[in-house]
């Protein structure tokens, strides 16, 4: 399909948004209102559109998986990490890495959860990661501390939220600008020099209005770094909106412009430990990661423009995010050819022979840099980011041939980029110190992918009595450029083009007030990044889902089963997973991942005055290779027929706990993460290695003085227990250990 055909298709949408709301609007001319009402209604229409998941009915008529997390919820334990508010969501899976959340790994129903890149990340309905086609791996992440709502969608309305389509998107939803004048103050204090400061105001003055909003958070970290030195981060994030609301005769309408700065400085590292050094002390850093830093730098501009009528909605945004980054940290020893280990073969035999024992002690500081090959290696990863585009959705309710429909339409340019601007230096250890050995920086890689994306959704749910059936289809049309900057690599350049449709088919039969049952069918999709050749083919699967609700207000229950027939797997090449800064993507064939996921709540009032909440969250998967292969992939390996994907647990439970009251109260989460492979074949360094089960308990308790304030206390892993979450890229990593926090709110 040329550009020309998918232009003509993408006109014939658009015209059909305009040719709608022309006719709506002509049928609502006579429709007057009074200006006051307007404004709210508008407002809060808008505010809904900003999120996936409706919050219009008890019992909910989407298929799919949806979970709200609501601004009530989160305010319970306070999280700042967006992991441990995501435990509790059935079908998550998490592979954790530096304990506070700074980089996340999730993955859906058993999709890969490296670097996130495997779902639609999105803020405000808009891709928020720093270039969701060219490179989809999330390093950068929005600071959990400012959503007021955090929503989890898996199952076939993926359609609407591409690109990737075989798992299901993450929206995170900051905070409206207030109909009135509203403000908080958050400042809280806690282990491991823990500190954050929390502020919004926010007003509105007859149809105009704004909210300014900033977060600051730090931490001196729970790594002991040898001989001392900084392991923790620092981050800052502002936000601004302003809005106006346009009331008229025959639609309203709201503009707002958002304005958001965010930065990071963290000492981390990917540098592990061995085996018996974690068993003697889990949070311990080798000094060879003493100079380990990540300083990253993100700006955001998104205008919103969001119309409504009786029956129609359309809303438009065009944003522009800018990321850049710059991790600087250890990659391993100098190498001459390929006789000498590398930093993940080290960490996990360091007694293999007298190299391995003396490379192992260079890492540690117990001895110094002698020979050429025992000189480190340290990379700059520098990366510059952007990703910007321009979105429309058009939402319309009518009647056809005597059937209600629920037309979803919507059209996406979107364009993103990273330049690679890498480069190493050469280090000695002396005495525990690491000192440049004089020689130049060097340029490792110097390169460019760039993407412009189409994209186009049409979804249409027609109501037969008590069954919604949703048919729907969307289109990806994608443009890929590399291009080799290095000098005398100009030449070194790819072009690529990927056109293709995904349907989708959805029905939800409602059995009572209370009850209904769902099913659900879509084609599941993830391109390859520009830079891989075109022999890496696209992931492509065929996603089931089966299941019920029931929810009478007090008692909720649902029930889903998932099977995702994968007929191509696709992985790549991360530093966090492979300690390789090549991103070179691998196929694997058919997998076939089958689950179930349950989540339930219910309430029971003590007293008039306390009342007894519960939830339970469980998820079940499995995983299966369906033919043998050998791979490079360091995942992978030689892999057998049934063999399991890696990082996936095949069990997971969260059960939350609460005792709550007008003024005070305790809340407790139980999860429990069951063991995850290291690798799924054979001939590779971790295969045969586990991460250990693990069980963490989180407590809250808050207690309020009214006019006051609020005053709250807050434990996470309380029993401080900690495991191996992963040997990736290089060596054992603990989970977060005990944690407390005491903190103050204010609102006015």
């Amino acid at each position: 399909m040329n550009n020309l055909a998918i232009g003509k298709k993408l006109s014939l949408v658009i015209a059909i948004q305009l040719a709608l709301v022309s006719q709506v609007s002509a049928a609502d001319k006579d429709s007057n209102t009074a200006a006051d009402s307007d404004k709210t209604s508008v407002n809060d229409s808008y505010i809904e559109k900003m999120q996936i998941i409706g919050h219009d009915a008890r019992l909910s008529k989407q298929t799919g998986s949806a979970t709200l997390i609501d601004e009530l919820e989160l305010e319970q334990f306070k999280f700042d990490d967006i992991n441990r508010v995501l435990y509790s969501v059935p079908g998550v899976n998490i592979r954790e890495e530096d304990g506070y959340g700074l980089r996340p790994n999730i993955g859906f129903r058993g999709a890969t959860p490296e670097r996130s890149k495997k779902i639609n990340i999105m803020e405000d309905g808009v891709l928020i990661g720093p270039a969701p086609y060219s490179a989809a791996s999330a390093y950068y992440f929005p600071m959990t501390s400012k959503m007021t709502a955090i929503e989890v969608f898996k199952g076939p309305a993926a359609i609407k939220y591409g690109p990737n389509t075989v798992a299901g998107s993450l929206n995170m939803v900051t905070r409206a600008v207030p109909q009135s004048s509203e403000g908080l103050i958050d400042v809280s204090a806690g282990s491991d020099g823990f500190a954050k400061a929390h502020g919004y105001y926010g007003n509105t003055i007859d149809n105009f209005g704004f909210l300014i909003e900033g977060v600051h958070m730090r931490a001196d970290g729970f790594k002991e770094l040898d001989g001392g030195g900084d392991t923790g981060f620092e981050k800052n994030d502002i936000m601004a909106k302003l809005r106006y609301d346009l009331a008229g005769d025959s639609f309203d309408q709201v503009f707002e412009l958002k304005l958001a700065y965010a930065d990071e400085t963290s000492d981390e590292t990917y540098l592990g430990l061995t085996d018996d050094d974690f068993a003697a002390n889990p949070n311990r850093r080798y000094v060879a990661s003493q100079l380990d830093n990540m300083d990253w730098q993100h700006t955001q501009v998104q205008f919103n423009h969001f119309i409504t009528g009786d029956n129609f909605d359309v809303t438009t945004r065009v944003y522009r995010n800018d990321f850049d980054r710059a991790w600087y940290k250890i990659n391993g020893f100098k190498q001459f050819d390929n006789t000498y280990e590398s930093l993940q073969e080290i960490l996990a035999n360091p007694d293999k022979n007298e190299d391995t024992r003396a490379f192992y002690n260079i890492l540690t500081g117990s001895q110094d840099s002698v020979t050429e090959a025992q000189k480190l290696i340290l990379g700059n990863n520098d990366r510059t980011y952007y990703s910007q585009g321009i979105q429309s959705d058009l939402n319309l309710q009518l009647e056809l041939f005597g059937l209600e429909h629920q037309f979803a339409t919507g059209v996406r340019f979107h364009q993103d980029q990273i330049e690679r601007n890498h480069t190493t230096d050469v280090y000695l250890m002396q005495q525990a110190n690491l000192v440049s050995d004089g020689s130049d920086t060097k340029a490792s890689t110097t390169d460019r992918e760039k993407t412009d994306a189409w994209s186009v959704y049409l979804q249409d749910t027609i109501s037969i009595s008590a069954l919604d059936i949703t048919a729907g289809v969307r289109g990806e049309f994608i443009d890929a450029h590399y291009q080799n900057r290095a000098p005398g690599e100009e030449l070194n350049y790819l072009n690529k083009t990927t056109r293709i449709w995904l349907p989708s088919f959805s029905a939800f039969y409602t059995l009572s007030d209370n009850a209904g049952l769902l099913f659900g069918v879509h084609e599941g999709f993830l391109p390859t990044s520009p830079k891989q050749d075109p022999s890496i083919d696209v992931e492509s699967s065929i996603n089931y889902e089966l299941g019920g609700r029931y929810n009478d207000g007090n008692f909720n229950l649902e029930l889903i089963g998932f099977f995702n027939d994968i007929s191509n797997l696709k992985e790549g090449c991360q530093f966090s997973s492979c300690g390789s800064d090549d991103d070179t993507e691998f196929n694997g064939g058919e997998v076939d991942i089958l689950g179930l996921e349950l989540t339930s709540g219910y309430s029971i009032s003590l007293t008039d005055d306390i009342d007894l909440p519960m939830s339970l969250s469980y998820t079940y998967t499995q995983s299966e290779f369906k033919t043998s292969f050998e791979s490079g992939f360091d995942m992978w390996g030689n892999v057998t027929a049934g063999d399991e994907l890696p990082y996936l647990p095949e069990n997971q439970l969260a059960v939350n706990l609460g005792l709550v009251s007008d003024q005070w109260d305790v809340n407790m989460i139980v999860r429990y993460i069951g063991e995850m492979k290291e690798a799924s074949g054979e001939g590779v360094v971790l295969s045969g290695s586990t991460t250990e089960a693990l069980t963490v308990v989180d407590m809250s308790a808050s207690y309020n003085f009214n006019q006051y304030g609020l005053v709250y206390v807050k434990a996470d892993n309380l029993f401080d227990t900690q495991e191996i979450v992963s040997r990736r890229p290089y060596g054992a990593r603990p989970s977060k250990p005990q944690q407390f926090q005491v903190g103050y709110q204010y609102r006015f």
